[in-house]
């Protein structure tokens, strides 16, 4: 696996991420308060020589961690663009490919855990798309830095971010991993199934037997360590997540309610693809996630469960839907979601990548994330076909690259 040296971390920040007029300022205020928060996790029995290692070379903050603070896509994007690149044929044929490359593994783990390999899987892609990203170094951040940053600037995550600090120092003391592996994402998740430093602490598993739990590098201990966390938190092998429904006239209005699956029964909500629900004497939530005039669902306890990895409505639901997917047991939604008039799906976003590859204008990965580079290469297009050059992707747009 690829990951950034340290040495290299530092003088990117250095060279991309320094504000000039700032600095001195900024590194002051940091250090000061760098030299306190030792003072803290020393009562904890953090060594000067575990802090040493953490923090020599660190000056100032990363304003690119804030940065990041500020756009969680999980709670900032529309939900159907969000299931899009998460729940789309790349990430379902990729896990196929996973599933069988590490069919060893993924049994090992069902069977010692009882979690179904498909949903290892679907958090697996999700988190960091079945260890893609951590062969990209320039997204990875150094934790103890990126954690320091959030608990110094960002008055809304400090709490989390000290005590995940604290919880980052403790594993670097323990041995088992040393300073140049703990990188991971801007709010501190580590490894292929991206754990914050407390939930490794509290879940991580030695799957591989070599004595260290080791998420970054040994895919057999980053799912098993994924497991172990659903396992506590009430994981019910064999049952599912929830149900897509069709609600009565006026059901919207009991969204967020909790009733059992007999009086949601009673009430009118039925199965939207047919069917009834088992076990009426469970509790079920009523999500409707774009509103009335999208798909609804009722929540059971396996949902709840993903949510205690990730606390996102939009996160659970692609899990779902994406390990319903990879176990060939559904996953495609009956009813569609509310999106503006004549744009694409997730199968014709991907589609309108390859095809502006084709034609050598986008040269990014097709990946169905329509960022920037996708962008450029659709006003390239739209200049080359003699079209309104607003780079936006459209039905419009694709009929014209298909003619």
């Amino acid at each position: 696996m690829v990951l950034r040296k340290i040495t290299m971390v530092f003088l990117a920040l250095a060279l991309t991420h320094n504000a000039s007029g700032t600095a001195s300022a900024a590194q002051g205020g940091f250090m000061q308060w760098l030299d306190d928060f030792y003072v803290t996790v020393a009562k904890e029995g953090i060594s000067r020589a575990t802090w040493n290692s953490a923090f020599t070379g660190v000056i100032e903050p990363d304003p690119l961690v804030l940065e990041k603070a500020n756009f969680q896509p999980e709670f900032t994007t529309p939900i159907w663009d969000y299931l899009d690149t998460r729940v789309n044929p790349l990430a379902v044929e990729k896990g196929r490919k996973m599933a069988k490359v590490h069919a060893s593994t993924l049994a090992a783990v069902e069977q010692k855990f009882g979690i179904e390999q498909s949903v290892l899987l679907a958090i697996w892609s999700m988190e960091s798309n079945y260890g893609a990203v951590l062969e990209q170094p320039e997204r990875l951040f150094y934790v103890p830095l990126a954690l320091a940053t959030l608990a110094y600037g960002d008055p809304k995550r400090r709490k989390f971010a000290r005590t995940q600090l604290a919880a980052a120092l403790k594993i670097l003391q323990t041995g088992e991993v040393g300073r140049a592996h703990l990188m991971g994402s801007w709010a501190g998740a580590m490894g292929h199934t991206q754990f914050i430093p407390t939930s490794y602490l509290a879940y991580g598993v030695d799957m591989d037997g070599n004595g260290r739990r080791d998420i970054w590098n040994s895919i057999p201990d980053a799912l098993a360590t994924a497991a172990n966390l659903l396992k506590a938190n009430g994981w019910q092998k064999g049952r599912p997540w929830g149900y897509e429904v069709k609600m009565p006239a006026g059901g919207e209005k009991l969204k967020e309610e909790s009733k059992t699956l007999a009086e949601w029964a009673k009430l009118g909500f039925k199965r939207a693809g047919g069917g009834g629900f088992s076990r009426l004497e469970e509790k079920a939530l009523l999500k409707t996630p774009a509103g009335a005039q999208g798909p609804a669902f009722l929540m059971l306890s396996n949902f709840s469960v993903i949510k205690r990895y990730n606390n996102s409505d939009s996160y659970a639901l692609a899990v779902s839907l994406l390990a319903d997917r990879l176990a060939g047991s559904g996953g495609l939604l009956v009813n569609a979601w509310p999106r503006p008039s004549g744009s694409l799906n997730a199968e014709e976003k991907l589609e309108l990548q390859q095809r502006l590859q084709k034609l050598g204008l986008y040269i990014g990965e097709v990946d169905g994330h329509l960022g920037p580079a996708t962008e450029m290469a659709i006003r390239s297009y739209q200049i080359q076909a003699g079209l309104v050059q607003d780079g936006l992707p459209s039905q419009n747009l694709l009929k014209a690259l298909r003619r």
